[in-house]
């Protein structure tokens, strides 16, 4: 593969529902092209893109994979993203490096729940956006109930460029609306007139490219008002305007596992859609947090984002990067900006699916990777020395559904730490939570089928077998009354003996931590014991006497006792504390409190009736309600006990639609018949 400059690349990211072909749709042009030997095939572990054991068993994309196409002196950077709401965070690194997209879409599915989950994506980042209507060919397949439907779902901005032709129930070819010709599948290289049934179609929606092409440019608008037509190079301009600004959604069909419609598409890429270099600026942030503006040229200074990272056990550490100025060349050294580390380009790589290949250098623009970077993690900047800039980093989504994992053998133990750390450092959509209350690791994900892949990962990768299970909430203990309670810690053993007497006083108190206090008179218990005190009952506070959690909101005032000159020792005022503390908590009317999260939903209107309902079904409280773009943003506080398991529940009230936040906010007192099931289910566990 020969260099390219940044006016040659283009980048392109495929989005769409899960199963509408994406992967086949990269796999087909690697095919056509004869970069490939086979067609392959994601279930049969063919796949260039999805060659992953867990890929090729779900049958489905995982990962983002890169597949660069030499295409009529250009090169396709195609940015292969999982479909599947578990593996967003994967989709979310190939968007970020992305400057067109193309949203693949099932003729006999339709607009689902992902097509419009892309498109919301390509509008908020602005990208030239391509549909393809793939699966043409298949039983009970209609391009025109697809072309509809997403016309009306994302506006007359969708205007097809593409169009099959249908005989006898059967689609034997395809009519290309630009210029105005037929190819049929049994004679893909001559194009044909257009059937003669078909030509006011064909002359319909050439009007819908010709009104949208003059929204694009004054004097094309004016000139199509005075009914005059435009030429071939106008229509073009017009496209390439339309594309870029938005104002034009092309719409194009075909079947990638028949390779039908594919050339096309790659040739509207090429010709239509913007490169890299189209840019002309890029900003940056300096280390003062000032914007600066860097030229998408070979000739700027060379800094290169990485997107994704890799932990191979045996090739070490891979960084995806994308060059955003200037060149990046083997043995090249860049500083890591915000590590402020320097590093050596060892190698220069460009990825093939799950393969690399070695290049001397990597030009404005392009994709490839680095390996065995030392400091360099995802969302890094790499720059030429004296450049100290970075650029925004991949908000990534964050995993609200939490499982405990657990090492199947204490021998596992550290194993498991290490393998979830690198695990971690691949993927910034999962998180781990050590809990020393719960004495739980936690591990937080997208999804049921993101944790289910973490697990397998952990167990070919790193070797350790682990079990998931749902993590214990945390709740906490307090008293509502005042009491007073004594503890005598009288102990003879022949020798020196053990002797401590308290009095202490529990009563209620706004605070995370025990507060302590002591109003001793007369020397009844000697200051140097009063620490030794304080220690026992704040050793006690750890475990309440109805549920054994963390007591809160509770001051314990030390304020009479007795010693002995002789006997009397800290552990014997530590030991009486404790026994203060048995007598006098279950008489200081105990309480369970269950910890309250603050939750915002947004989803689209037609869903609100039932996230409200839900919500209020798990003892939640409405907090308010604002209209955003056409979605409802919901605010709540929920019992966190009812949203454990609430990403995998909301995905399936909304369609895969829906997305929540949630973050703590305070402790309630747990309603009677709540506080009773978990005393029980605590009394249960002590048992066993």
């Amino acid at each position: 593969m020969r260099d390219y400059l940044a006016n040659e690349v283009r980048n392109v990211c495929l989005l769409g529902h899960r199963g509408a072909g994406k992967s086949s749709v990269v796999e087909a042009m690697l095919y056509f092209t004869k970069q490939t030997e086979r067609f392959g095939k994601t279930v049969d572990g063919t796949s260039a893109m999805d060659y992953d054991a867990e890929e090729a068993k779900r049958g489905m994309s995982i990962y983002t994979s890169i597949a660069p196409i030499e295409w009529k002196d250009c090169k396709i950077n195609f940015v292969d993203t999982p479909g599947y709401l578990d593996f967003a965070g994967e989709a979310e690194s190939g968007i970020a490096v992305s400057d067109n997209a193309v949203i693949v879409v099932g003729a006999k599915d339709g607009v689902e729940s992902g097509t419009k989950k892309a498109w919301n994506v390509v509008t908020q980042r602005k990208l030239p956006t391509i549909f393809f209507v793939n699966k043409i060919d298949e039983e009970h397949a209609s391009f025109d109930a697809a072309y509809n439907e997403l016309r009306d779902a994302f506006g007359k901005t969708v205007i097809p460029f593409e169009v099959p032709i249908v005989e006898n129930g059967k689609v034997v070819g395809s009519i290309n609306i630009l210029k105005g010709k037929a190819w049929y599948y049994n004679d893909s290289t001559t194009p044909k007139e257009v059937p003669d049934d078909m030509k006011d179609i064909v002359a319909g929606y050439m009007d819908q490219i010709c009104e949208a092409v003059a929204m694009s440019d004054d004097e094309l608008m004016e000139k199509y008002f005075s009914g005059e037509s435009f030429t071939d190079a106008e229509i073009a301009k017009g496209v390439r305007f339309g594309i870029r600004s938005g104002e034009i959604h092309p719409v194009y069909c075909g079947s990638a596992i028949n390779l039908t419609g594919i050339e096309r598409l790659m040739d509207l890429i090429v010709e239509y859609m913007p490169s890299y270099a189209e840019k002309g600026m890029v900003e940056a942030i300096d280390t003062n947090g000032e914007p600066v503006l860097l030229e998408t040229s070979e000739n700027e200074v060379a800094t290169a984002f990485v997107f994704k990272t890799i932990v191979d056990p045996f090739a070490g550490r891979i960084s995806f990067i994308k060059v955003m100025t200037g060149v990046v060349s083997m043995d090249s050294q860049l500083v890591n900006v915000q590590k402020d580390k320097l590093e050596k380009m060892n190698q220069v790589y460009i990825i093939k699916g799950k393969h690399q290949v070695g290049v001397g250098k990597l030009f404005t623009g392009d994709i490839g990777a680095v390996i065995k970077l030392q400091y360099t993690e995802t969302n890094d900047t790499l720059a030429q020395k004296g450049t100290m800039v970075t650029y925004p980093a991949i908000e990534f989504p964050k995993g609200m559904l939490g499982m405990a994992v657990w090492p199947k053998t204490r021998a596992d133990e550290d194993k498991m730490s290490s393998g979830l750390q690198r695990i971690q450092e691949e993927d910034k959509s999962c998180y781990i939570e050590n809990n020393r209350e719960t004495k739980e690791t936690v591990i937080y994900g997208l999804g049921d089928q993101h944790l289910d892949v973490i697990r397998n990962k952990l167990k070919s990768k790193y070797k350790v077998e682990v079990e998931l299970t749902k993590p214990r909430v945390q709740y906490r203990e307090t008293i509502r009354g005042k009491v007073q309670a004594e503890g005598k810690h009288k102990k003879q053993s022949g020798g020196a003996g053990q002797y401590g007497h308290v009095k202490i006083e529990f009563e209620p108190c706004d605070s995370e931590e025990m507060v302590f206090d002591e109003r001793v008179f007369g020397g009844a218990v000697p200051r140097q014991y009063f620490p030794a005190v304080e220690a026992g009952l704040r050793e006690c506070m750890e475990k309440g006497v109805l549920a054994g959690y963390k007591v809160v909101g509770v001051k314990a005032t030390l304020y009479d006792g007795s010693y002995h000159e002789v006997d009397s020792k800290e552990i014997a005022f530590k030991m009486a504390a404790h026994l203060a503390y048995k007598d006098g908590m279950p008489k200081a009317k105990p309480v369970l409190l269950e910890p309250i999260v603050s939750v915002q939903v947004t989803v689209p209107d037609e869903y609100t009736g039932t996230v409200i309902g839900d919500l209020t079904k798990r003892r939640g409280t409405i907090m308010g309600q604002d209209a955003i773009g056409g979605e409802q943003v919901i605010q709540a506080e929920v019992p966190m006990a009812e949203m454990m398991v609430y990403a995998t529940e909301l995905r399936s009230m909304t369609q895969g639609i829906g997305t929540y936040t949630q973050k703590f906010e305070r402790y309630d007192v747990a309603p009677k018949n709540v506080a009773d099931k978990v005393i029980a289910q605590a009394a249960k566990e002590k048992e066993e």
